[in-house]
């Protein structure tokens, strides 16, 4: 597939279509040749689907309708495989607006995870910007970067992928001040801050993003202690549905809570001190040595992923982007991933499609 093809057209073999069935029940599917989805409703083959054009409605073997759809970023990244906890479509959004992510940036992501953050990120900047995602874990570098070229349908060349810790490898993969924005996505941000700091240029963003309200103070604490940029700023973001049916308008039962702490703070240019700054270096800190020791990563607590769960969100991502190769002509299977599922522990599982 080249880069200025447009995910529209009809359906083809190696496209993923979410169908949307009885009670709005949501089954996403790569179109595979005599491929099929079986429910309790009946079947739907994948070839009463090829051909036709996008939001057509498809009748299954038991008379029920589905709807037939391309999915949305946002549909796409909530059911890709998973290596990695992903960045929801709410938290991306503010992100890409708080760190003011432009075409032609070159920015920085540090915590690649599953790919969800990076495919924001790489629409953002477009064709003329630089995105260069650092993961410490091989493994999840692989699952993000086949969910990547299974959404796009190629591998942008705007988009580099560094496997190693940031704070070793951001010196020497990019020149100091030449990066315009960082996300860091990872448990203890504030370790890498100085090494941000070094590679922004005067005036950039760096955003961090985080779980809890101890990760939330420990990284404010640091960026304001090295004196390098402005007063950060922390929010969340909280999204509301609405049920609006004639005169029946009212909030969902449900929403969207808390996921997350987004912080942001601009590069001073060297040497520069805030008025803000002068006034509160009069003033005591109010927090002692015991309490920084409470916010450190081992007690803030990192849930790890299983060696079993994680084979298999290898091998699901390498079926999926080789779904989507056959769409756009390109033979082979996705590079390093059948390797990244025998590496990771024992032997893999059996997985039925």
């Amino acid at each position: 597939m080249t880069e200025d093809l447009r995910p529209s057209g009809p359906f083809r073999l190696g496209d993923r279509v979410q169908l949307t069935g009885p009670k709005g029940r949501l089954h996403t599917v790569t179109l595979r040749e005599n491929g099929e989805l079986h429910t309790h409703h009946g079947v739907l083959k994948h070839e009463q689907i090829v051909g036709q054009p996008d939001g057509s409605v498809l009748t299954n073997s038991g008379g029920h309708e589905y709807l037939a759809l391309r999915p949305l970023l946002r549909d796409f990244v909530m059911s890709m495989p998973r290596g990695a906890a992903i960045v929801y479509p709410k938290d991306a959004a503010q992100i890409l607006a708080s760190a003011d992510i432009f075409p032609g940036a070159t920015v920085v992501e540090a915590g690649v995870g599953s790919g969800a953050l990076s495919l924001w990120l790489l629409r953002a900047i477009g064709p003329s910007g630089r995105l260069v995602s650092f993961e410490r874990r091989e493994e999840f570098s692989q699952v993000a970067e086949a969910n990547v070229e299974t959404f796009l349908g190629h591998r942008p060349a705007s988009w580099q992928v560094v496997v190693g810790d940031l704070v070793e490898a951001l010196p020497t993969a990019l020149e100091a001040g030449s990066v315009d924005r960082v996300v860091l996505d990872m448990l203890a941000p504030w370790e890498c801050i100085d090494v941000v700091a070094d590679a922004l240029t005067p005036g950039g963003v760096v955003l961090c993003y985080v779980a809890t309200a101890t990760q939330l103070s420990r990284v404010a604490e640091y960026v304001r202690g090295t004196g390098l940029f402005t007063e950060p700023e922390a929010s969340e973001t909280m999204v509301r549905g609405w049920h609006v049916e004639g005169l029946a308008v009212r909030p969902d039962h449900r929403m969207v809570a808390h996921t997350g702490f987004l912080i942001t703070a601009r590069r001073l240019a060297p040497g520069a001190v805030p008025p803000d700054v002068r006034k509160r270096a009069l003033k005591k800190p109010s927090y002692a040595d015991e309490d920084v020791e409470v916010w450190t990563p081992g007690a803030v607590g990192d849930r790890e992923i299983t060696d079993k769960n994680l084979r298999k969100r290898v091998r699901e991502a390498q079926r999926a982007v080789d779904g989507a190769r056959i769409a756009s002509g390109v033979a082979g299977p996705a590079a390093g991933l059948d390797a990244a599922a025998e590496d990771v522990g024992a032997d893999p599982e059996p997985v039925v499609d």
